[in-house]
């Protein structure tokens, strides 16, 4: 899988790629990241990527030039499934979106700044749009990284354990059962007999039974879907 991350903060988005099973991941190129300042894309000696709304109001916007040039270049090269817009009114991202977009080949995201991009980006580039929660932050490149972690953990052989993603919470609709390790008991506090049982049907039964419990307490409305 190839990712390109358009962004006019580069330097806050190379963190999280740095360290971890993302590092790992690229690493092992079963994944290229590649960032692109949008700046290098612009025509002015003021690198502008910005200008006022028409119509008066308050707030910036990212100009549709500077946007088109990056994105016309990087299809020029390749093929792209996706052109994922990060912003607060897009689809709000959950495992699904996850699962889908770790099959995918190529895509791109663009990272949303200041009062937003011009419509007419969304309107002709733009194949999806993502938003990881009902609230807003300074700009995409926090959410293209929660994006990307999401999927790049979900290409094969990224984790130890392939087994491990399909446990997560939200697979199945369902939120992940209790889990417990190392000491047996503690404190008083001891791990469920039926963990030790050797019985694997029923220490799966327990932990299904446990995951749907644990659904309906906290997220009933994942049972609804």
């Amino acid at each position: 899988m190839r990712i390109d991350i358009i962004t006019v903060l580069p330097e806050l988005l190379k963190s999280p790629f740095e360290a971890s099973i993302l590092k790992r991941a690229i690493d092992a190129n079963l994944v290229e990241v590649h960032f692109h300042n949008l700046r290098d894309y612009t025509t002015d000696n003021y690198k502008s990527i910005d200008d006022y709304q028409f119509g008066g109001g308050a707030g910036m916007v990212m100009m549709i030039e500077p946007i088109d040039k990056c994105i016309s270049g990087l299809k020029a090269e390749r093929n792209y499934d996706e052109i994922i817009y990060m912003t607060p009114d897009g689809e709000t991202l959950n495992q699904g979106i996850a699962n889908q977009l770790s099959l995918k080949e190529n895509i791109i995201i663009l990272c949303g700044h200041y009062k937003g991009v011009d419509q007419r980006v969304r309107d002709h580039f733009i194949t999806k749009e993502i938003s990881i929660g009902d609230y807003v932050l300074s700009g995409g490149e926090l959410g293209a990284a929660v994006l990307c972690d999401a999927v790049i953990r979900l290409i094969p052989g990224v984790l130890g354990n392939e087994t491990s993603a399909l446990t997560d919470s939200f697979q199945d609709n369902l939120l992940a059962p209790p889990i417990y390790t190392r000491p047996r008991e503690y404190n008083g506090w001891d791990v469920p007999e039926v963990l030790f049982s050797g019985n694997f049907p029923e220490i799966e039964k327990w932990r299904e039974d446990q995951a749907y419990q644990r659904t309906k307490d906290r997220r009933p409305d994942l049972l609804e879907e």
